[in-house]
């Protein structure tokens, strides 16, 4: 792909927004980078990128940088669907309004953002391609991350109604599975659970918060994920899933090859439920 080629990627102020970004400028891409605050985006301007301001859970941010980029006329060839966040907490403890949040961020704002910019995709199909960064856990869903895990896996079933639904248009979806990669995920997911007084799970409240950091043990570098992930996204023909990371294939398989209670009892275990049993 030549340096013609332009990608427009959400939630670049950090983590895997921002490493991806980076990645496509030193591969020649045209990159518009997005954030709430796109003051926080100065090393990727140094570096080439182009900062835009995006809250994707406002539809009016959204329909201003659609407008922009509409009056401007630029052909856009990959969409990255990456701002989100993690909702962790027991769902017993999980506020309607978290939830709902969650889902907000997560689910409906990515449709809304490839809504909103399918005319500048469709400019630069049949070389148009829409990425959605799932998770591993929108497959295995895990303890006090059922918030999360929801919202991955209804992420993930939009991705493959939307690839059936753009194909005859010449946009190409693909859905990316990250497994455990570095990053600052787990300090603000720990900073969001949920653990009023009187929780049932106070007896375990270590095992709460340390699912908020689970994901970060042996996690693969970001860098080491990136360049995979940019390589998959530059083929003229991407495949319609990219797993990578640390744990990714495993935790599919677990799923795919244990018995619903054994892995319910391992996870169980794991996250300290078994001693609650009385």
């Amino acid at each position: 792909m030549t340096s013609t080629r332009t990608a427009l990627i959400t939630g670049c102020s950090s983590g895997i927004g921002a490493a991806l970004a980076a990645e496509l400028l030193r591969r020649g891409w045209r990159v518009i980078a997005t954030a709430r605050q796109p003051e926080r985006l100065q090393a990727l301007v140094d570096a080439g990128a182009r900062a835009m301001a995006l809250d994707v859970d406002d539809a009016a941010s959204i329909a201003a940088l659609a407008a922009t980029l509409q009056a401007e006329g630029l052909p856009l060839h990959l969409l990255v669907n990456n701002a989100g966040y993690g909702q962790f907490g027991a769902l017993m403890d999980l506020s309607p309004q978290a939830l709902r949040q969650q889902l907000d961020t997560n689910v409906v704002a990515p449709v809304a953002v490839t809504q909103a910019l399918l005319p500048r995709l469709r400019a630069a199909a049949p070389q148009a391609c829409v990425a959605h960064i799932g998770s591993v856990s929108g497959v295995t869903a895990t303890p006090f991350a059922g918030a999360y895990c929801a919202s991955k896996a209804a992420l993930h079933a939009l991705a493959d109604a939307m690839r059936m639904e753009l194909a005859p248009f010449g946009i190409r979806v693909v859905t990316v599975q990250p497994g455990g990669i570095v990053s600052g995920f787990g300090d603000a997911g720990g900073a969001r659970v949920q653990l009023p007084e009187g929780s049932l799970y106070a007896p375990i409240a270590k095992a709460v918060l340390r699912r908020a950091q689970a994901s970060q043990k042996g996690a693969t570098p970001v860098d080491d994920f990136v360049r995979g992930l940019a390589a998959h996204l530059m083929q003229t023909a991407p495949g319609p899933l990219y797993r990578a990371g640390a744990n990714s294939a495993r935790l599919v398989w677990l799923k795919r090859l244990l018995p619903t209670a054994t892995l319910d009892a391992k996870l169980s275990a794991l996250f300290g439920l078994d001693r609650l049993r009385s």
